[in-house]
C-alpha cells in the first residue's frame, strides 16, 4: 500500500527563446527593424486579391523581419562597370544616406547600422522582401555566419538593366531570418515512384481527383463551387498560419526616445 502522495509527472520545460540581437553602432544611427508583411501591393491590385488564397506565398512574405529605408532617394545607373556608375539622389529623410556605389558593375549597397549576432550554431540568411519585385533592380542574396563575426555586413541590390529607380521612406530594403548551420548537410535527397508509397499515393490521388472536380465545376457555373470559389484543403490543414516572429524588444541603455507606432520604430 503507497502511503506517500503521488507526484504529478513534470512536464518538459520549453525552449527558452533564442534571442537575435542587433547592436546599434552609434547612438544617432538607426534603422527601423519590424516584422516583415503579408501585404504585397500587387496582391492587393489582383483581381479578389486572389494571391491571398495562397498561404506558401503569404507564409513566405512575412517570414522573418524587415529594415527599412530611413530615407526616400533615387538611384540612376548608366550601365557602365565602375562605381562612379551610379549617381543617387536624396529626396527626403533625415541623417546620414548610408547607400552608396561601392562594388561597381551595377550593384547598390546600404550600410547597415547594427552588428547582429545570433546564438551559436545559427546565421542568418540576408535578402531582399519576399515576393515583392521591383522593376529595374532586384536584391542580392547572402548568408551572414553571425554566431561568431565582429564585422558589420552590407545589404546589395544590383541593377538588372541601365535606368533609375525610387526607395520610398520605410520601404523594405532587407529582410533576414535565422537558419541552423549543419541544418542542410544533414538531409540526403533521393527519388522515389509515388506508387512505392500506397497510402501517400492514395492520399495525393483523392486530392488530384477533387481539384479536377472543382476546377470543371467552377468552369461550368455550378453554383456550389462558384459561391466556394477556391478549394482550402492546404489553408485549412497546414500548421502555420500568422506571422511567426516578434518585434525587437528595445534593450538600448541611450536617452534616446523611442516612438513605436505599430508599423515601424522611429527616433524622436
Amino acid at each position: 500500500m503507497s502511503t506517500g502522495s503521488r507526484h504529478k509527472a513534470e512536464s518538459p520545460q520549453a525552449e527558452l527563446p533564442k534571442k537575435l540581437i542587433a547592436y546599434q553602432i552609434y547612438e544617432d544611427d538607426f534603422a527601423p527593424i519590424r516584422p516583415a508583411r503579408r501585404e504585397r501591393k500587387w496582391m492587393d491590385d489582383a483581381d479578389q486579391k486572389a494571391p491571398y488564397r495562397c498561404l506558401p506565398l503569404v507564409m513566405a512574405n512575412q517570414y522573418g523581419w524587415e529594415i527599412l529605408s530611413t530615407h526616400h532617394f533615387r538611384a540612376r545607373w548608366n550601365g557602365t562597370s565602375k562605381p562612379d556608375g551610379i549617381y543617387i539622389e536624396n529626396l527626403c529623410g533625415d541623417g546620414v544616406l548610408h547607400c552608396q556605389s561601392h562594388f561597381g558593375e551595377g550593384v547598390l549597397t546600404f550600410q547597415l547600422p547594427f552588428i547582429f549576432k545570433t546564438p551559436g550554431g545559427w546565421k542568418l540568411m540576408v535578402r531582399g522582401p519576399m515576393n515583392n519585385p521591383k522593376d529595374g533592380i532586384v536584391a542580392l542574396d547572402g548568408i551572414v555566419e553571425t554566431d561568431w563575426a565582429h564585422a558589420t555586413f552590407t545589404m546589395n541590390w544590383r541593377f538588372t538593366r541601365a535606368c533609375t529607380v525610387e526607395f520610398a521612406l520605410r520601404e523594405p530594403i532587407c529582410h533576414f531570418f535565422p537558419i541552423q548551420r549543419g541544418a542542410l548537410e544533414r538531409f540526403r535527397g533521393e527519388y522515389q515512384m509515388l506508387a512505392s508509397e500506397s497510402e501517400f499515393d492514395g492520399r495525393f490521388r483523392n486530392w488530384s481527383n477533387s481539384r479536377n472536380q472543382f476546377i470543371q465545376a467552377l468552369n461550368e457555373g455550378e453554383p456550389r463551387a462558384v459561391a466556394q470559389r477556391w478549394q482550402k484543403d492546404y489553408f485549412q490543414t497546414a500548421k502555420d498560419k500568422k506571422s511567426l516572429v516578434q518585434p525587437f524588444a528595445d534593450q538600448r541603455a541611450i536617452n534616446v526616445p523611442v516612438a513605436v507606432d505599430g508599423d515601424h520604430i522611429t527616433r524622436e
